[in-house]
């Protein structure tokens, strides 16, 4: 099962953008505050919010990585012959696989740990499968 998380980076990310568009436009015309304050004041925003971007971006794009390593490894476990991947819940957080549910038989729960494990992305694979019993 993917799960979507809330794309809460990219509000962040919008949010940010908003600000440094808006950042000088609190100037009215009679202001006589000199060049110098101003654009002090102005590095420090664009500073801020570049920083929000980029932290916003990252986190954006784990999220999309983790979707697309849990896909990998629902297709891979789908390849495999005696493996059921509507018994096989797979989650990925910060490139970690969860496997959980059941399987058939000590050896299909070991081939599922071993085929999450090779897909390209996986940092670590949690083996939460349970091995059917009688």
């Amino acid at each position: 099962m993917i799960q979507v998380r809330k794309p809460t980076a990219l509000l962040a990310a919008a949010i940010a953008a908003i600000a440094l568009t808006t950042a000088g436009c609190n100037r009215t015309p009679n202001d006589t505050t000199t060049g110098r304050a101003t654009s002090d004041k102005m590095a420090t925003t664009t500073d801020r919010t570049a920083t929000t971007t980029s932290r916003a971006t990252n986190e954006t794009a784990v999220v999309v990585d983790d979707a697309a390593i849990t896909t990998k490894v629902k297709s891979a476990v789908l390849a495999e012959p005696g493996l059921k991947t509507l018994q096989i819940n797979v989650d990925t957080k910060d490139a970690v696989v969860t496997l959980s549910g059941t399987v058939d038989s000590p050896e299909l729960k070991s081939k599922a740990v071993q085929i999450a494990q090779s897909v390209q992305g996986v940092k670590s694979v949690n083996d939460n499968l349970s091995v059917k019993t009688g």
